[in-house]
């Protein structure tokens, strides 16, 4: 939140009411960070994974936005995606 408006964090914190705070939470999980160079690595992994895809060969394992988004870790599995694949 640091320079929201031109504000310091200390600033942001004191005029965000909770209500804007958590639909600000709710558009990030949505739609992902606010950063640039993030938002642009996350494009260029989308379609570095339909090509890769596209031209793998037959019988190889789908790759996955992960594989080529460096700075992002993978998030972790639900209980019921872990269950899927480990059975």
């Amino acid at each position: 939140m640091c320079g929201i408006g031109g504000r310091t964090i200390a600033e942001a914190q004191q005029r965000l009411s909770y209500d804007e705070f958590c639909r600000w939470v709710a558009f990030r999980r949505r739609r992902g960070s606010l950063h640039w160079g993030m938002r642009i690595e996350r494009s260029i992994a989308q379609l570095s994974t339909l090509y890769a895809n596209a031209h793998r060969k037959k019988g190889a394992e789908p790759l996955s936005i992960h594989d080529f988004m460096l700075h992002e870790d993978e998030p972790e599995l639900s209980l019921e995606q872990a269950m899927e694949q480990w059975a």
